[in-house]
């Protein structure tokens, strides 16, 4: 992971050295610290010449100025009264590539006259967009032009505020969040070589210093339990499976907790039903959806969220071997329904199949929300911009939309129904675990619906927005960490 900003906060001030960046609103004038120095008069004559106005992410360079600064820039803010959190967290990613190679820059973020400077919440929510947008997946370039970019030092960033205290407790609450982001896309960008489920396992293991139960199923547990769903995925794989039980216990004693369910499939060669070779590298992020459950895990415990949550994560591979299950075999899930398996291409399910079962019965949560890089299907159907939702719900649905909205991490609800459940019957079994090509996303949503036993439900399906999703000013990785921000707003907003 390439060397994240290091972001302190302090009083409003003018540096003695280094870079400056002056943070305007739309239309805003400059702060009485800058109009006071000596370069003021270039930054005046700049800012007419180049018709500066504050809009969002515009910016205007003004290089050696009059004085001991390196650099000073302006950096527009736009409307602050219509501004969304997003619109912050991407002025924050602009405000990170303009600091470019500079070691040193400090953030002005005063009104001018005597208009108030930035709210506290806007300083912090633009830090983490900062921090963001400092990640990059570099951990193994060596050499060449790439390599060669790689920061050899930390850029410092310090945000001045106006109502520090203020300040540093919102950004109390940002750090710990966009570090659970930052886990998740670590954890996606990964290569399956180096991290399979035994190791996926040890990071969710970790989540132990911040305060996390965390819990280990290896093989032998989980066939006890009857996990044949989830065991027969990994079964043509060299690696053995786990599941990790993350529990992080926030809220009041005996309170049910909510519930988080992720797919881990730390590679996907389709298995029998193998894919086709092209683009088959990106199914090392197949297990998007555990990742984006321990990158959750990891944000409500660094922030101290005043809830009970668990988060499972079945961790599997799946592989084409002489030991594979075959298009035909038939399984029994942990819930006693028989499964017979038509592609083993469609493997995912039959993972969440047991790790849903197993939450209900184990915790009785208040309801049980899982993320998974499903199907193909949701990308014909949403493209990259929205992940598709299905639930029994609507009050859980609705406020997971909100909760979407607020953080731009949009969510789209798709039906379920009785025609579609008849979709994955078969007579050889209880069900099967394709309906066929059309309403692909639905049926998948149909069979997982069979194993949540009426407790309150949404599934995800993040195959479109957890890997090679759009970038954005806040987000240039591959990995997107797609669904930690969604879910701790969820808990932050309705929850706690």
């Amino acid at each position: 992971m390439a060397k994240l900003p290091e972001i302190t906060f302090s009083k409003n001030s003018i540096p003695a050295k280094g870079t400056l960046v002056v943070l305007l609103p739309k239309d805003a004038g400059l702060p009485a610290e800058v109009a006071e120095q000596a370069f003021a008069k270039q930054l005046e004559k700049a800012i007419k010449v180049e018709e500066f106005s504050g809009k969002a992410r515009s910016n205007l360079s003004l290089l050696a100025p009059e004085g001991s600064l390196d650099r000073v820039i302006l950096l527009g803010c736009g409307d602050l009264e219509e501004a969304e959190e997003s619109d912050l967290l991407k002025t924050g990613g602009k405000l990170m590539a303009l600091a470019g190679k500079a070691e040193k820059v400090f953030v002005l973020t005063s009104g001018a006259g005597e208009s108030e400077g930035l709210s506290a919440k806007v300083v912090a929510t633009i830090a983490a967009g900062a921090k963001l947008r400092g990640y990059r997946f570099d951990d193994y370039l060596t050499k060449g032009r790439e390599a060669d970019k790689k920061p050899k030092k930390a850029v410092k960033i310090g945000f001045g505020s106006d109502s520090l205290p203020e300040t540093k407790k919102e950004w109390s609450v940002f750090d710990g969040v966009t570090d659970g982001v930052l886990l998740a896309r670590q954890l996606v960008n990964e290569p399956a070589n180096t991290l399979g489920p035994v190791e996926f396992a040890k990071k969710a293991k970790e989540l132990e210093k911040l305060g996390v139960e965390v819990e280990i199923l290896e093989p032998a547990a989980m066939k006890k339990l009857g996990m044949h769903a989830l065991l027969g995925v990994a079964q043509g794989a060299d690696r053995p499976a786990r599941m990790a039980i993350m529990q992080w216990k926030g809220g009041k004693k005996g309170a049910k907790p909510l519930a988080f369910i992720g797919k881990g499939v730390v590679f996907d060669t389709g298995g029998i039903s193998i894919k086709p070779a092209g683009g088959m590298e990106d199914m090392k992020g197949d297990m998007g959806g555990a990742a984006a459950v321990t990158g959750l895990m990891h944000a409500l415990a660094a922030r101290k969220a005043k809830a009970n949550v668990v988060g499972i994560i079945g961790l599997v591979e799946n592989m084409p071997d002489g030991k594979a299950q075959r298009p035909g075999d038939i399984v029994k899930s942990m819930s006693g329904q028989t499964i017979e398996i038509i592609n083993t291409d469609a493997e995912g399910r039959l993972v969440l199949a047991d790790a849903l079962w197993y939450c209900q019965d184990r915790f009785d949560p208040e309801f049980m929300i899982n993320l998974a890089t499903l199907t193909g299907a949701i990308l014909v159907a949403l493209g990259k911009e929205y992940a598709g939702i299905f639930s029994n719900d609507d009050q859980l649905a609705e406020n997971l939309t909100k909760a979407g909205t607020s953080t731009d991490e949009k969510v789209w609800r798709l039906p379920l129904g009785e025609a579609y459940d008849k979709m994955i019957d078969t007579k050889n079994a209880d069900m099967k675990n394709t309906g066929g090509r059309y309403a692909g996303s639905i049926t998948a949503g149909q069979f997982l619906q069979r194993f949540v036993n009426d407790k309150s439900w949404v599934h995800i399906d993040v195959a479109g927005t957890a890997m090679a999703a759009p970038t954005n000013e806040y987000n240039q990785s591959w990995g997107s960490g797609y669904g930690v921000r969604l879910l701790d707003r969820l808990v932050a907003d309705f929850y706690e």
